[in-house]
């Protein structure tokens, strides 16, 4: 039930249902809502709704929704907008001053956390990642030590050279400023184009050719290699150090050209050796690199007061040879007119000191310079240790040692010596040459060559007594050069031999194994230092920078044979040389000479070939050096006493004279070849 005050001012009752038949009826008019959602009044001043204060009587009053509607019949008056009492109306204040408090909390939160993260938890590996940006580390290169012959004469050195880098990224904000290029007087640019005006005439390029290379954004990027000093110090005169680079490089130079060229070998782009003695030394030669780690700001200056640690480099220490230069220089030489001459595909000589076993050659034909890296003969390192084939003739040696030393046979010993020759088990054998039966000396059958004679020579001898010897003669086991390469040779097993007929026949006149020409040179060697193997050397010392030589280990020695044996092989190599020998163009005027020829077979995929060779000792009498000469398919001849023995004696004697070794004082005394 509700009151409501009628146009007199009495008051009437009514009802949630009008009285029947009443005449008049009481009728709330709509408030309308203003822009801001409240009720404005009515401009006539009727149909007003006015809420009496609570507890106020004598008045009607009309519930009034909001939205000017009537409320439902018997429905509960509406609830206002706005929701539940406490809460604020829309565009209330407070309540948006609430929201932006939840808001900025919420944001406060996500920003402590990244702190946090930051700062705590990813802190000391973000200043790691930091320090480690701003660091760098410059290499100091260590001087390469030297490598120089016998008498101090320089084979391969280093030089300083410069390589020239650009931060292409840092260019871009180059200013050219005030700066005028001296060149050509005008202004310098900016950027790239500024940079090239000023570097392009100290690196010998186009300008525009340069810009190009400068556009980018890399941090490194290297216009040149191996520049020389005064390109260095004309570069750090233009005070470009924030975008121009050069670092201290070296380069290996060779000022001896094609002398010793496969022998000392070569060194790569990172002053590594790849071959020959530059390989072999690699650890004496090399030294340590030093470094600078220091911080640096962007633009690449070093920030004052950051730590800097310094490491200096240490310089390898120099390496001195045996090789005489000018020893191996005529040995190149001899070589390259031998294989003109002869037309041999190549040719190698050995030149050795008997006494020491120094070596002072060790040469190839073809000129080979380590300065020029364009052919691959630069890494094949010298045939002279690589190359294997059989001895041929010159291993015969090896027999009439063995026969005198174990007391089988004596120089004068009597053979019938016949063209062919079989042996009890079958196999059959002959002579390079057609002749009757010869009746020669063990002697003779050395100065004649004859393979038929060494045959029946050899047959005394047992099969592990020849063995034995072929070991300790050094057949089978590397020479101790320690060159990149360097084979072994061939020797077959002694239980190989033990189950081949022809075999165990052939290796006593050089055939069935093979050696390369350093092996076939240290059994004549052997021979002239009185029957003691020397192991062969290359190097003589080491000198540390600060100028301490210390030589090399002393080699080993090996008795083979006694004096008395060595001394009557070399007596029948000098018959070998006579009027009678197979080698007469090997003789050296003034000086007694001992040797021995060999022609050798070689197997190859289009056929057979020959390895003519001549391998000698002189003075004779008082032995100094060896010199061994190897032809490989000589056109001319395949006779080692026709095209190797005359480059022996011009090698032979060249050396001797070089050296002042006197001529020989005493006559030479043969041993009987025929009977």
């Amino acid at each position: 039930m509700s009151t409501s005050r009628t146009a007199n001012g009495s008051t009437s009752r009514t009802t949630g249902r009008p009285a029947s038949g009443a005449s008049a009826r009481t009728t709330a008019r709509p408030t309308p809502r203003s822009s801001s959602g409240r009720g404005a009044p009515d401009r006539s001043g009727a149909g007003r709704n006015t809420n009496p204060p609570a507890g106020r009587t004598g008045r009607a009053t009309t519930a009034v929704r909001p939205t000017g509607r009537a409320p439902a019949r018997g429905g509960a008056p509406p609830r206002p907008r706005g929701g539940a009492a406490g809460r604020g109306r829309p565009g209330d204040p407070e309540r948006r001053q609430r929201w932006i408090m939840v808001v900025a909390a919420l944001v406060l939160t996500v920003f402590v956390g990244r702190l946090v993260q930051v700062q705590i938890i990813q802190g000391p590996a973000l200043a790691a990642d930091a320090q480690e940006a701003r660091t760098t580390r410059s290499v100091e290169i260590a001087h390469r030590g030297d490598i120089v012959d016998a008498n101090g004469r320089v084979l391969a050195t280093s030089v300083d050279r410069y390589t020239i880098s650009a931060d292409t990224l840092a260019i871009q904000g180059f200013q050219g400023g005030q700066r005028v290029d001296t060149a050509t007087g005008r202004a310098v640019q900016d950027g790239a184009l500024g940079i090239a005006q000023l570097l392009a005439p100290i690196l010998d390029e186009d300008p525009a050719e340069l810009a190009a290379k400068l556009n980018g954004d890399d941090r490194y990027v290297i216009l040149k290699r191996n520049a020389v000093p005064e390109v260095q110090r004309a570069i750090a005169k233009l005070d470009l150090q924030a975008y121009i680079r050069t670092e201290l490089t070296s380069r290996r130079t060779y000022p001896a050209g094609v002398v010793a060229g496969t022998l000392v070998g070569f060194v790569d782009r990172d002053q590594v050796g790849q071959g020959g003695l530059e390989r072999a030394y690699e650890d004496v030669l090399a030294g340590t690199d030093g470094s600078v780690t220091y911080e640096r700001g962007r633009d690449g200056v070093a920030i004052p007061g950051s730590e800097r640690d310094a490491t200096e480099a240490v310089p390898g220490s120099d390496v001195q040879l045996t090789i005489d230069s000018d020893v191996q220089w005529k040995a190149e030489e001899l070589l390259d007119d031998a294989v003109s001459k002869t037309g041999a595909k190549y040719a190698m000589a050995v030149v050795e000191d008997v006494r020491t076993g120094q070596v002072l050659a060790v040469a190839d034909s073809g000129d080979v310079d380590p300065n020029d890296r364009s052919t691959s003969a630069v890494a094949n390192g010298s045939r002279a240790v690589k190359d294997v084939f059989e001895p041929g003739s010159t291993g015969k040696v090896v027999t009439m040692a063995a026969a005198l030393e174990e007391g089988y046979w004596k120089p004068d010993s009597q053979f019938r010596v016949p063209y062919r020759y079989t042996t009890p088990n079958g196999e059959s054998f002959k002579d390079s040459h057609e002749h009757p039966d010869q009746r020669l000396t063990l002697a003779g059958v050395l100065a004649h060559s004859s393979n038929t004679g060494t045959v029946q020579i050899g047959e005394k001898i047992p099969l592990d007594v020849r063995y034995d010897y072929l070991g300790k003669f050094g057949f089978g086991n590397p020479t101790g050069l320690g060159l990149p390469g360097e084979s072994a040779g061939i020797l077959p097993s002694q239980q190989t031999l033990a189950h081949d007929a022809r075999t165990p026949y052939t290796i006593l006149f050089g055939q069935g194994v093979a050696v390369n020409a350093m092996q076939a040179t240290q059994v004549f060697s052997t021979i002239a230092n009185g029957g003691v193997r020397v192991e062969p050397s290359l190097v003589a010392g080491t000198r540390a920078p600060d100028g301490t030589f210390t030589p090399a280990e002393a080699p080993e020695k090996q008795r083979v044979v006694s004096q008395k044996t060595a001394d009557s092989v070399m007596r029948m190599m000098e018959s070998v040389v006579g009027e009678e020998g197979t080698a007469a163009n090997a003789r050296v005027p003034g000086y007694r000479v001992a040797g021995k020829t060999g022609t050798a077979q070689m197997w190859t995929g289009s056929g057979t070939t020959y390895m003519a060779s001549f391998i000698g000792v002189a003075p004779a009498d008082d032995p100094r050096y060896t010199v061994s000469v190897f032809l490989r398919s000589p056109q001319s001849s395949i006779y080692g006493g026709v095209v190797a023995a005359p480059v022996f004696s011009d090698l032979m004697g060249y050396t001797l004279q070089k050296m002042d070794v006197p001529p020989s004082t005493t006559p030479f005394k043969p041993y009987a070849l025929t009977w």
